[in-house]
């Protein structure tokens, strides 16, 4: 067997059941040999589009994915979805062909790449180590999350391996949990017990059943509000003292009440500029605490009061153990409840619609959608000026609801991101939410959708322009020329790739949505959504801030 083979049948055998790419002769053999071994190969249109779909699917899977990409020009094209998945601390896999011929017009420095998007490179380098090569990459990903690019030189792939060698690939040992220390939990009680207004908001390292069980239990005794990052909306739904998202995206009531907090804990959450609005959503006398189990977490984006290495769930149950007395009402006054339940879903904010006979207003469009979809949904969203709508109007039934690759913050990556996530979850409806730069920079995956025969929906928020580009740079009065478009009918874009498409133009337009979900959903739905453009969504400030 060869080289390239084994690599194929060990990734199998070490437990990647998915593989995303698009074959060219270089990882042609090792493509077939990981499907030979027994995982599912996903083709997709492009690099870019099979580099998020793996990263989606790892992320909502909960397992490492691959992806397998030809030398040289194969991995180029994907670098935007690695460094993606490489910021996002994504366990993947990146099986790379490569040509180390300098001459090559293949031959690029491929460990350098993934060095500069962040990634971690490793090399098959012998038919003798090949298979426990592949095997200590997958266990790399696992146990570090991160991203690993595995090299496999050509001349590498030729070669045989030794009879048997596959008989020592096997899956990795599961990622064992950090147990926090005793003194870390009882510093982490003793603010708990002085808090009177606490707040707890979870973020990636959270998004487990159990880390949101441990916690409901800690926020229920001592009477902490529920908040989440972006990549965990929807781990408290259901909470009467969820605030949802906080951050850029939090609504005016949800931001006061944690501007309130005499106690912010981040659950698995960096506290980022994003998650605290540059900071601006911590008060002066505010304590704040982050527990991760990757000790470099801890304070890297703002000071800290206190901070703990451990497992979320096992940190709050210690330090639940550690409780002194009978549950406290903290935060959790009538009032509170009160006006959560009435002012904190962005979809119970008075706004004035602004929409045209010619153009939808996107909250408008958002809340006519949330009501029509299912609620079982599991929804992608790319980046761009519209992105806060879907992202907070469209609800979410729990953490499996809402895949958000936003860490490097690229346009482009939202469809491939819902189709990761649909293949995660079958059991629910798939929800792209685009803009029209992000749809038609990624629009060779509309064909993938159709292909795997996905009953996806796929909403552009369409404005023809780089809106956030337009509302930053309009008021200073800059020419938009290089950011504005002509009308681009992408309704019949979508039917050119085989899916059912509607023009959207006022809320009367979404009667044939109602007709495609109460039918057979053979074909997948486009809902080219014209929406105005009057001005920048709310959070567009914000994320100008970040740069």
């Amino acid at each position: 067997m060869k080289v390239a083979e084994a690599v194929g049948r060990a990734l199998a055998a070490a437990g990647v059941d998915r593989v995303f790419g698009v074959v060219g002769s270089g990882n042609f053999r090792l493509t077939n040999g990981a499907i030979a071994g027994g995982a599912r190969f996903v083709a997709a249109r492009h690099e870019g589009g099979a580099a998020t779909m793996a990263d989606a699917y790892a992320r909502m899977s909960g397992t490492v994915a691959a992806l397998s990409v030809h030398q040289g020009p194969g991995l180029t094209n994907a670098l935007t979805g690695v460094a993606e998945a490489a910021k996002s601390r994504t366990p993947l896999v990146v099986l790379a062909a490569e040509a180390t011929e300098p001459r090559s017009n293949f031959h690029v420095d491929q460990e350098a790449l993934a060095h500069a998007v962040g990634a971690v490179p490793v090399r098959v380098t012998s038919a003798e180590g090949a298979v426990e090569e592949t095997c200590a990459a997958v266990r790399l990903a696992v146990h570090e999350r991160r991203t690993v690019l595995l090299n496999l030189p050509l001349h590498v792939q030729a070669l045989d391996v030794p009879e048997g060698a596959l008989d020592r690939a096997e899956p990795p040992a599961a990622r064992a949990a950090v147990e926090p220390s005793a003194a870390g939990t009882a510093a982490l009680t003793a603010l708990l017990e002085q808090a009177q207004r606490p707040v707890f908001v979870a973020g990636r390292g959270a998004r487990t059943l159990g880390g949101r069980d441990a916690l409901v239990e800690l926020a229920d005794h001592y009477g902490a509000l529920l908040a989440t990052s972006a990549v965990a909306r929807g781990l408290f739904q259901g909470s009467p003292w969820s605030l949802d998202v906080s951050g850029g995206f939090s609504s005016p009531r949800a931001a006061e009440l944690i501007e309130r907090a005499d106690l912010i804990v981040g659950w698995g959450c960096a506290l980022n500029m994003w998650t605290m609005r540059h900071g601006r959503l911590i008060g002066s006398d505010t304590a704040v605490v982050q527990v991760d189990d990757d000790p470099s977490a801890l304070g890297a984006h703002r000071a800290l009061r206190l901070g703990v290495t451990g497992d979320v769930e096992l940190t709050a149950r210690r330090a639940l153990e550690g409780a002194v007395g009978g549950p406290r009402q903290g935060y959790r006054t009538a009032a509170v409840e009160a006006s959560i339940a009435a002012r904190v879903r962005w979809r119970d904010v008075p706004y004035e619609d602004t929409g045209t006979r010619e153009r939808i207003d996107p909250r408008t469009l958002s809340i006519a959608l949330d009501d029509l979809l299912p609620a079982e949904r599991v929804i992608g969203v790319d980046s761009g000026n519209f992105m806060g709508y879907p992202s907070m109007f469209l609800s979410v039934p729990d953490h499996q609801g809402l895949c958000f690759t936003q860490a490097f913050q690229s346009i482009g990556l939202g469809l491939a991101t819902a189709v990761g996530a649909a293949l995660a979850h079958p059991d629910r409806l798939p929800v792209a939410a685009l803009g029209d730069g992000g749809a038609l920079m990624g629009a060779a995956e509309l064909d993938t959708v159709r292909r795997l025969g996905l009953p996806m929906v796929v909403i552009v928020y369409n404005d023809d322009a780089y809106g956030a580009e337009v509302h930053h740079f309009a008021p200073d009065g800059h020419p938009l020329d290089t950011v504005v478009f002509p009308p681009t009918d992408i309704a019949t874009v979508g039917r050119g790739y085989g899916f059912e498409a509607v023009t959207v133009k006022t809320p009367d337009d979404l009667r044939p949505v109602r007709h495609w979900l109460t039918g057979p959903r053979s074909n997948p739905l486009l809902i080219d959504a014209k929406i105005v453009s009057d001005q920048g969504a709310w959070w567009l400030e914000e994320a100008f801030r970040g740069h």
